[in-house]
């Protein structure tokens, strides 16, 4: 019996020696409860005292990064297009009293986070086109859903690190509509594209077709210029020739005239001897 109630006194020993000293590891945060209220936050690592129970509690949470996946959710886009949103972040607890005091574990954040973040999904991509959300600019909205998001979790003590879209899909009822508008309205980009090109050809075309009706035009006024200037040249030594010696210069052109008018076959019957124009033929 001695034996016995030494056992039992020794156990009572060594929780009250005990049971005031815990330790807190790299990866953890606590808060002491005492008597149910949270009275002191622990954020560094190490062995820690408090009240033995059950005045003072300890409560651990985690320090590191954690993730919510949320499940894939409706959005209406800014077009009235449907699309379903597969989605996910990565959070941690930043403090842990206000954190214990609003959502109480993991369990609580994560219903928290799915209003949250399905909230400012709607609100931003509702803000944006289809085609917005699947081009570059996706990164842009993503970025100001995290900030709006890292805003509101402030309040129940929890820091969001990023929000990010892990898949986005139409409703199967929708996918060939909308592809069918998709493609129509890139056949519209495209024809208007090409109708803008061929108007820029027809400008270059017609822009070439001056040019070069300019420089012909051009070139034959310079080349009448050249020619007449030729020609009073021509004519300027045609007047020389004859001052010179006119009775010569008579004879080369009337020689020229018979070659124009007259060949080997020709006949004339014509008094030629009272005839100017055939004094230098002699009568045979």
């Amino acid at each position: 019996m001695k034996i016995l109630m030494i056992v039992i006194g020794a156990i009572i020993f060594l929780q009250i020696f005990f049971s005031p000293f815990f330790t807190v590891t790299e990866t953890q945060q606590a808060i002491i409860l005492q008597l149910g209220k949270p009275v002191r936050t622990i954020d560094n690592a190490g062995l820690h005292f408090k009240l033995p129970a059950p005045i003072q509690n300890v409560h651990f949470f985690e320090k590191r990064i954690l993730e919510y996946d949320s499940a894939p959710t409706e959005i209406i886009t800014k077009d009235k297009k449907t699309m379903i949103i597969d989605n996910f972040a990565r959070w941690r607890i930043e403090d842990p009293l206000k954190f214990y005091t609003t959502v109480k574990n993991i369990h609580g954040a994560q219903a928290r986070l799915d209003d949250i973040v399905y909230s400012e999904l709607r609100v931003s991509l509702g803000k944006h086109n289809l085609d917005e959300i699947l081009s570059k600019k996706r990164n842009d909205i993503m970025n100001e859903v995290t900030i709006n998001c890292k805003k509101t979790a402030e309040g129940y003590g929890i820091d969001i690190l990023d929000v990010r879209i892990k898949r986005a899909d139409l409703p199967k009822e929708n996918e060939q509509s909308v592809f069918e508008r998709m493609r129509a309205e890139r056949m519209r980009k495209a024809n208007k594209y090409r109708s803008e090109g061929e108007e820029e050809s027809m400008k270059i075309k017609a822009a070439a077709d001056k040019e070069r009706t300019i420089i012909l035009a051009e070139a034959r006024a310079k080349a009448e210029q050249i020619r007449g200037e030729g020609d009073a040249i021509a004519t300027k030594i045609f007047a020389d020739a004859f001052s010179k010696n006119p009775e010569f210069f008579q004879l080369l052109k009337t020689l020229d005239a018979y070659k124009a008018t007259i060949d080997s076959n020709s006949v004339l019957i014509l008094p030629i001897e009272k005839n100017e124009f055939f004094k230098y033929i002699k009568k045979p």
